[in-house]
């Protein structure tokens, strides 16, 4: 299949890419403080309520999830990811260690709202991945 070839090739950049965003981009300056937020959805809420354009929200809060889908294409890469509950557990363990990566450099936050977003987005990334699967399975079998 073309489209697990394509991933394969792009997904190692991506998530080099991906990981310039969460460290260096958007504007990302070095907090004076180490900042940990660990109350489920209440910084989120409070960022919705602080912003006053839309677009930052969306920009923000989907963004967690949409720029993460692609890693619920995991199991295409390494067969041991093919199941979710794999994929899950090796997905929140490497967002934990990236989470406190900038918690420590002080090149972002410690936030449980990034990591519940981002697992939402490998979540759904997994859910095409197996509508995808479905679909080109029936297509090979007429």
């Amino acid at each position: 299949m073309m489209l697990k070839k394509s991933y394969k090739l792009l997904i190692l950049p991506y998530t080099v890419f991906l990981l310039y965003l969460m460290f260096f981009g958007m504007g990302r300056f070095q907090y004076e403080d180490n900042i940990v937020r660990i109350k489920p959805i209440v910084s989120t809420l409070w960022f919705i309520h602080d912003t006053v354009r839309w677009v930052d929200i969306f920009k923000i809060v989907v963004g967690n999830v949409v720029m993460f889908i692609p890693f619920g294409f995991l199991g295409w890469v390494f067969l041991q990811l093919k199941d979710l509950k794999s994929l899950i557990i090796a997905f929140v363990s490497a967002i934990v260690i990236v989470e406190a990566l900038q918690y420590f450099s002080r090149l972002g936050v410690f936030d449980i709202d990034d990591i519940i977003l981002n697992t939402f987005g490998v979540f759904l990334g997994w859910k095409i991945k197996k509508m995808l699967e479905n679909r080109f399975s029936r297509l090979v079998v007429k």
